[in-house]
């Protein structure tokens, strides 16, 4: 069954709230930079085990060293930290450069949530969304389900991109 969301912005906070349950979306501040890298950590750390390419500083320093709070929103599931998102703005297209949840919180479709968020944004603009995931990652089932086109690849990883509705 689906669940209607309604959107309302107060102080660069996003709210999503749904029947029982709601997710705040909150732009990130530079302290937060280090507590996101151990979600992206976390997050990732089955799919790049699996690939045997887990390496601990390696996933949080990729993480840092593009760190721009401005493009970074924290997820909060009833209150409490579930993930992260990264949006950049490229002028001709918008790309998900980062979309992790916490483990525990997985499969509560708070990705699901973000990424329609995310499309309804960049439809308004008339903007393709482009974003990569890691080859081998669940993400990938995941964004051909939302509709993202395959694009390329590369050694490491799979582009997608959504187009606009005219």
């Amino acid at each position: 069954m689906l669940k209607l969301i309604r959107l309302s912005v107060i102080k660069r906070k996003y709210w999503f709230i749904g029947e029982r349950e709601f997710m705040d979306l909150i732009q990130a501040e530079p302290e937060d930079a280090i507590e996101l890298a151990e979600i992206r950590a976390a997050a990732m750390r089955p799919s790049l085990e699996a690939l045997g390419r887990y390496d601990a500083q390696r996933v949080r320093k990729r993480f840092l060293d593009t760190y721009v709070p401005a493009d970074t929103f924290k997820i909060l599931h009833q209150g409490a930290l579930a993930g992260l998102y990264v949006i950049r703005d490229k002028g001709d297209h918008l790309y998900l450069d980062h979309l992790y949840i916490l483990p525990k919180y997985q499969n509560l479709r708070l990705g699901k949530a973000v990424v329609e968020y995310i499309t309804r944004k960049a439809q308004f603009r008339q903007l393709p969304l482009r974003l990569g995931a890691l080859r081998g990652s669940p993400a990938n089932a995941f964004y051909i389900k939302h509709g993202f086109i395959q694009t390329h690849e590369d050694e490491f990883d799979i582009y997608y991109a959504l187009s606009p509705i005219p």
